[in-house]
């Protein structure tokens, strides 16, 4: 039943930026925000603080705290978010450098 149902469903294959596959502008800036919130978020969930000492620690207030757990990242610039990532605990480090294939440019989060 379910391969006559899929047969008619037309894939396509990921730029690796779902912000741009949507046709979405500053796709770029969009999936770098959301590769830093995840960090963000996942260091706030380890360390098992509350949204209240997150906030403290941030220097931000609650709300805020709230709508970057939920990846509302409209009000967050990157760099913002890089400076949260710091008064965590962690380093961020941007390696400019030309790509190494015949491809475009890219900006590029990764989290160790």
């Amino acid at each position: 039943p379910y391969t006559t149902l899929f047969r008619s469903i037309r894939t396509e294959r990921s730029s690796g930026n779902v912000f741009a596959d949507l046709g979405l502008k500053a796709a770029a800036e969009k999936k770098t925000k959301v590769r830093l919130a995840v960090a963000i978020n996942q260091i706030l969930e380890n360390a098992h603080l509350s949204q209240a000492a997150a906030a403290e620690q941030l220097g931000i207030n609650q709300p805020k705290i709230s709508a970057l757990a939920n990846y509302r990242l409209d009000g967050f610039s990157v760099e913002r978010l890089m400076n949260f990532l710091n008064a965590l605990g962690r380093d961020v480090e941007i390696i400019i450098r030309r790509p190494k294939a015949r491809r475009a440019p890219r900006i590029r989060v990764s989290a160790a």
